[in-house]
């Protein structure tokens, strides 16, 4: 069992105070999404936790099974057990999916023994065409496929704590849940994955069924509650939240 504790945190980014004062607890298997209207600081959190270069922390501390993850490099938190599934996938020419996931599987010190049937295993599962496979990564694909891959790469690399910045951003209906559904499989697969999932609809949350919904606005978690919350802002929105909070 691994918890990711965020406590207090206070961050800024382009001389902006964004994020001010996140608290939050995630353990293994259970999946929390974060809502919010346009400007909350919902992908912040996301690029803070993970150490993406330009965020300023000015308080707190992201603690996964008790290690300050803060004040370690990008790429060690990955090998600490965290993934974020990026908003809009990053191309890498002259780079092959498997032979990305040889390198972090060598780099995290896995057996690379039978990867590439691996990987045609999970591209079968989530119907990612296996033409696909051969292409530099994420380089030509739709908006559908690239998701479908970073997908991929969460369900082979197997780590604590999955980030999902927007996963069901230009996903059809097939592709989200096919998606969604990988990403609930691992909550209750062996390692059982954590998710913290950041998405504006409720559309991505009837397939990656939360435990929790916090809802954020002005950088500050305004309310937690169970599923039903998510159901409520479909309904009602953010205006009362946005007239409540003060900075």
């Amino acid at each position: 069992m691994s918890t990711l504790e965020i406590k207090g945190l206070v961050a800024s980014v382009a001389g902006k105070q964004i994020l001010n004062g996140i608290d939050l607890v995630v353990r293994s298997g259970e999946v929390h999404a974060i809502m919010g209207p346009n400007g909350a600081g919902k992908s912040t959190l996301s690029a803070v936790i993970m150490g993406k270069p330009g965020y300023v922390v000015h308080a707190g501390q992201v603690l996964l099974d008790g290690v300050d993850l803060l004040g370690l490099p990008a790429w060690q938190r990955a090998q600490a057990g965290m993934h974020l599934v990026m908003q809009y996938p990053s191309e890498v020419p002259g780079v092959g999916i498997t032979d990305m996931l040889h390198e972090a599987f060598s780099a995290r010190g896995r057996d690379t023994h039978g990867l590439a049937a691996a990987v045609a295993a999970e591209a079968d599962r989530i119907h990612f065409p296996p033409a696909l496979l051969d292409r530099s990564l994420n380089v030509d694909l739709s908006g559908g496929e690239k998701k479908r891959n970073e997908t991929l790469q969460l369900a082979l690399l197997q780590p604590k704590f999955a980030i999902l910045d927007e996963l069901d951003s230009g996903l059809d209906i097939d592709a989200l849940r096919d998606c969604a559904r990988r990403v609930e499989d691992a909550t209750n697969e062996a390692g059982a994955l954590g998710v913290l999932a950041i998405t504006h609809y409720n559309r991505l949350l009837e397939e990656l069924h939360p435990d929790r919904v916090h809802i954020l606005v002005k950088g500050r978690i305004v309310e937690s509650g169970g599923p039903e919350l998510a159901d409520r802002l479909e309904i009602e929105g953010y205006d009362k939240y946005l007239k409540a909070v003060r900075l």
